[in-house]
């Protein structure tokens, strides 16, 4: 984290950038990330989902929480917290570049490229990751776990398991 936030505040260093954190995930990586930074910076929130029927891998979203600040000729970093095949951050980039923004880069806490579909520059990364369902640190499996202090890997045939309810 100390060394993302050397890199962002070193680039960014006379910008005044706004970090946009992809809710609901990103809220304690943005959190931590922002205790790192030594320059000043605005914070915005949005938060995404899916339309109901549709999968989550055809990178179509909808808008739950847009921005509240104005980001047109500002310095853009969007913040997410894994990068898995691309199509929602692709989505998201296409649309705050209709905003026009000065820039736009991307800082993903996780990366996992064994997934990528879409083709999209991240500046910022803090691990590459395997092809494992995760936990914690904001990441949740049907919005449970996201309170985790640490970020683990997740297995749904155990917690099926551990809860038949759940099915």
């Amino acid at each position: 984290m100390k060394e993302l936030g050397r890199q962002i505040s070193e680039d960014y260093r006379d910008k005044h950038p706004i970090l946009i954190s992809v809710l609901k995930a990103t809220m304690y990586f943005t959190a931590d990330l922002t205790r790192e930074l030594d320059i000043p910076v605005n914070i915005d929130f949005m938060s995404i989902g899916v339309y109901p029927g549709i999968t989550k891998n055809t990178g179509v979203v909808r808008i739950n929480k847009d921005l509240d600040l104005n980001i047109t000729g500002r310095h853009v970093l969007l913040v997410e917290d894994i990068i898995n095949t691309g199509l929602t951050m692709g989505y998201l980039v296409q649309n705050m570049e209709a905003r026009k923004p000065a820039s736009i880069k991307i800082c993903t806490l996780l990366n996992n490229p064994s997934k990528r579909l879409v083709n999209i520059p991240l500046e910022y990364v803090g691990f590459e990751v395997p092809d494992v369902l995760l936990v914690g640190y904001g990441i949740d499996y049907n919005q449970e776990y996201r309170h985790l202090p640490y970020i683990a890997e997740f297995s749904e045939e155990e917690y099926l398991k551990a809860d038949p309810v759940k099915r």
